[in-house]
């Protein structure tokens, strides 16, 4: 009796060793992968069977093709009802403001845009999204001979706005640089830092696009000064706004500043697809490989 109660005590002493020991493997394990573990494209959500098939975490549409909050509520439910048979989430969307509603300029419009916010907001929250990019370069493209300082102030004053909106949805708007290409105001992931840091709202915040970054020669190290603010990120190759592997982009130097900042956020690809569904996979494949290399 005594030896089997000895047999029982060392047995199950071995039995709790072996499992604490696997259960520290998986929590390193659970740790290694946490960064950068959600992977989606920018794409509308009728392609989902697609991100699926490929093995990606999430689906970015579009505010303005998916919120569609200058439409009816009954077209916005017949596009709810495809992300609901998806199976696939939508945590951020892209495409914010439309160009002919002005951001800046003398034609500014932001009670206009205050009015679209508030319904893009609210079909936001029941969707399930979480961030919002604002880039909307037509919106926010400062006129020709119109005084760029005052086009600050007003996109900052904007920005202040939306704050207390998005924050009643619990929403978070992620300002995204866009290169001087594209775009005439907030050029750099250092620029929106400053703005974020000026609009001061926890629900407004910064985007990190590793193609706007390598357009404009910014180096990652906005990444690190800036990375309190950074909650969203988007990746293509410098080349032809091309997707990762087409021509061998070494995201790396960027992929290891988020990882510096302790990065816990989601990265979409968003690029110019030849072929998605023959390009979803193999550009999965190479991100996933220089994320697991950093």
């Amino acid at each position: 009796m005594m030896q089997s109660r000895r047999t029982f005590i060392k047995n199950s002493l071995s039995a709790g060793a072996g499992i604490l020991a696997v259960s520290h493997l998986s929590c390193g394990r659970n740790e290694k992968s946490s960064f950068l573990n959600e992977i989606g494209i920018c794409t509308g959500v009728s392609n989902y069977q697609i991100l699926k098939n490929a093995g990606y975490s999430y689906i970015e549409d579009s505010v303005t093709g998916f919120l569609v909050p200058l439409e009816e509520e009954s077209v916005f439910n017949e596009k709810l009802d495809i992300l609901r048979s998806s199976g696939l989430p939508m945590p951020a969307l892209n495409s914010f403001i439309p160009g002919k509603l002005r951001s800046v300029g003398p034609e500014a419009a932001h009670d206009e845009i205050l009015e679209y916010v508030e319904t893009a907001f609210r079909r936001a929250g029941i969707s399930g999204v979480k961030h919002i990019v604002f880039g909307s370069s037509g919106s926010r493209k400062v006129p020709e001979g119109f005084s760029r300082d005052e086009a600050l102030d007003q996109f900052t004053a904007l920005c202040r706005k939306m704050g207390p909106v998005a924050e009643k949805y619990d929403v978070v708007v992620v300002l995204e640089p866009l290169n001087k290409g594209e775009c005439n105001l907030l050029n750099s992931v250092a620029h929106g830092g400053e703005i974020v840091k000026a609009v001061s709202h926890k629900n407004i915040m910064l985007l990190a696009d590793v193609y706007h970054m390598l357009r404009e020669n910014e180096s990652p190290e906005s990444i690190i000064r800036y990375g309190d603010y950074i909650r969203h990120a988007h990746i293509a190759e410098n080349r032809e706004r091309a997707a990762p592997g087409t021509y061998n982009e070494d995201f790396r130097p960027y992929l290891r500043a988020l990882k510096e900042i302790d990065y816990k956020g989601r990265m979409s690809i968003e690029c110019n697809w030849k072929n998605l569904e023959e390009q979803a996979g193999p550009a999965l494949e190479v991100l996933r490989k220089q994320i697991e290399s950093i």
